[in-house]
C-alpha cells in the first residue's frame, strides 16, 4: 500500500520520537548497547523523513548516511556536529549489535541521548 508523502514523513518522525523514549528506558535500565541502538534508529528515522521530504528514499543505511552527510551536512543545512553524531551512532550501533565483548562508557551514551534529542528536534524543524 502506498501512503501520502506527508503522512509517511509524520510517521517516521513519530517513530524517531518513540525510539528516543525507548532509549531513555534502556538508559534507566543501564542497557547501554540497546540504548545506542535506539538512539541510532531515532536519528535514522528522522533522516529518512528528511530525505523523503526532499523526494528521496534509500533502502540501505550506508546510502542514507552518505547522502545525509553529502547533501545536508556538507551543504551547511544541518550542523556538522550532527553529522558527526549520526556517523558515531551508526558505527557504535554496528559494533554493539554485532561485535562480541563490546563495551562503552555510560557517560558517553548519556551525552548521546541529549545530543540525539536535539538532532531529532533540529531535523523536525528543518522538515
Amino acid at each position: 500500500m502506498t501512503y501520502p508523502k506527508d503522512e509517511l514523513i509524520r510517521y517516521r518522525l513519530e517513530r524517531a520520537g518513540e525510539a528516543l523514549e525507548e532509549a531513555d528506558v534502556m538508559a534507566d535500565m543501564r542497557h547501554w548497547k540497546t540504548c545506542i541502538n535506539r538512539l541510532y534508529y531515532a536519528c535514522f528515522y528522522a533522516v529518512s523523513a528528511l530525505l523523503l521530504k526532499n523526494n528521496l528514499s534509500l533502502s540501505k543505511h550506508t546510502g542514507v548516511k552518505a547522502f545525509f552527510n553529502r547533501q545536508f551536512v556538507l551543504a551547511g543545512i544541518v550542523p556538522r556536529s550532527y553529522g558527526r553524531l549520526y556517523n558515531l551512532l551508526f558505527k557504535y550501533r554496528q559494533q554493539s549489535d554485532y561485535e562480541d565483548f563490546f563495551t562503552i562508557d555510560e557517560e558517553i551514551v548519556k551525552e548521546w541521548i541529549t545530543q540525539s534529542k536535539d538532532f531529532v528536534k533540529t531535523i523536525s524543524n528543518i522538515i
